[in-house]
């Protein structure tokens, strides 16, 4: 059994009950460029997510924030502010990731770096796509999380452009992601629940 396993199996009923009500989960479309495919996927995880019952899950688009590039402003600006109190009231995240040269999206980087402090203290599950499945996307976000204090989780769908979307522009995913999405969500609301007691 690891560490994990024996941490919430100690842990006492009430407590995991306090904690586990009512999260509020965000599921964040990491790329902004037009006529990206991230919103399909982040709906079909969405849809997924609101079938468990186990938490309130909300779209977060980047678009919507109109963060400018980092560095070239005071950040005084109502996006960045925006941003950082819309982040201030999840409890975890999903991030929805695109691989673009081997890395996340720059846009996805900076509205990263554009927050910090409501980072900390989080869990989140990572959903990628690309040619790899976006699997080296993921790894590269890992680190960026781990740098935050964000404790993101084991499961990792990954979906290929090749078998997941028809010609590279319509989400049609295969059956066998249902299981590890909600292996994904299961732990992405477990470690969410465990570190809320930090805050």
């Amino acid at each position: 059994m690891g560490f994990f396993d024996k941490f919430f199996r100690n842990l006492d009923k009430e407590e995991v009950t306090m904690t586990n009500e009512k999260l509020n989960i965000g599921i964040i479309l990491g790329s902004t460029r037009q006529g990206r495919v991230s919103p399909q996927v982040g709906e079909w995880v969405k849809e997924i997510a609101n079938q468990r019952g186990d938490a309130n899950y909300e779209i977060v688009d980047i678009v919507d924030f109109d963060l400018p590039f980092l560095g070239t402003t005071d950040g005084s600006e109502s996006g960045i502010a925006a941003w950082n109190e819309k982040l201030a009231n999840f409890d975890g995240f999903v991030f929805i990731v695109q691989e673009y040269n081997h890395s996340i999206t720059g846009a996805l980087k900076n509205a990263i770096d554009s927050a910090r402090e409501v980072w900390y203290d989080k869990a989140a599950g990572i959903v990628s796509y690309g040619s790899t499945g976006g699997a080296r996307a993921a790894e590269h976000l890992r680190g960026i999380l781990a740098e935050l204090k964000v404790a993101d989780v084991r499961t990792h769908p990954t979906l290929s452009l090749f078998t997941d979307f028809k010609n590279g522009t319509e989400f049609s995913p295969q059956d066998l992601h249902l299981n590890n999405v909600n292996s994904m969500l299961e732990e992405v609301v477990a470690w969410s629940s465990a570190l809320k007691t930090l805050r």
